[in-house]
Parts: structure tokens; C-alpha cells; sequence
């Protein structure tokens, strides 16, 4: 795991599921995911996009900050169908379910209005991939 990871994980638990810096104020959720292959557990900080009405739903987005490539944690959700995540002072169990079409273009698209920097990165995947936006409910 990357310095940065570990930071971030570690500030995190600190400060009930808070961040600083880039992602002050952003709504942040730790990912727990066992490799596909590995079988190791790994932990991914990412930002969240709540749902409009249902408080046991969450969004997250494989941007991978405009990579080409989707983030390992993307592949090993959506190999196993469910994880553990922190958000806030909680951790739980979640179903893993990948949107497509018209529901994941909205969604996508009210997180880059939120936070520009997601538009940032559809613009840099264009024509690469799109990036894939995963539902993830309490479980």
C-alpha cells in the first residue's frame, strides 16, 4: 500500500472518517476488498457520493484519478459481489451492484458537478474507458 494510502487510512480513523487536504470536507469511505487472486485483504480510501433518499446507499467511482486502467479494488468488488466498508465511525457489510447505461451517467454526473475533478478525469478516459461508477448498499 502506497504512503499516501496509509496517510490517509490513518487520518481517517482519527478523525471519525475526516479527511484534510485535497479531500477536506469530501465525503470519504474506507473500501475493504480481498485480491481476486492474492486472496490478501486490502483497504482503498475513496470519496463517496450519497444517495438521494436511501441513507444504506452509497456511490463510489474507479476513477483511478484518470488512469486508463481501472483500479484493482473495481475488479476485486465486482469479482466477489459484496465488501466491508468504513464510513464514518461504522464499518459494515455491503452488496456490491455496478450501474450502467442512463443510471450511471446520471450519477456520474452529479458527482462531477459536485467535485470538478471528476470531470477532469471522464475528459482524460474519453475514448479509453468509461469509468465505472459501482452502488454499494448496506447488506
Amino acid at each position: 500500500m502506497s504512503d499516501w494510502n496509509t496517510q490517509t487510512i490513518t487520518e481517517f480513523r482519527a478523525n471519525e472518517g475526516r479527511v484534510g487536504g485535497p479531500f477536506e470536507g469530501a465525503p470519504m469511505v474506507l473500501l475493504h476488498h480481498r485480491g481476486r487472486k492474492s486472496g490478501r485483504e486490502y483497504v482503498a480510501p475513496t470519496m463517496y457520493l450519497p444517495h438521494d433518499t436511501d441513507p444504506d446507499t452509497i456511490y463510489v467511482f474507479a476513477s483511478k484519478g484518470g488512469a486508463p486502467t481501472n483500479p484493482d479494488w473495481y475488479v476485486n468488488l465486482t469479482a466477489a459481489g459484496k465488501a466491508t466498508i468504513e464510513r464514518g465511525t461504522e464499518t459494515y457489510d455491503v452488496i456490491v451492484h455496478e450501474l450502467t447505461g442512463a443510471e450511471r451517467d446520471r450519477v456520474y454526473a452529479e458527482q462531477a458537478r459536485r467535485y470538478p475533478g471528476f470531470a477532469k478525469y471522464e475528459r482524460q478516459t474519453a475514448g479509453i474507458r468509461t469509468i465505472p461508477v459501482l452502488e454499494l448498499r448496506r447488506g
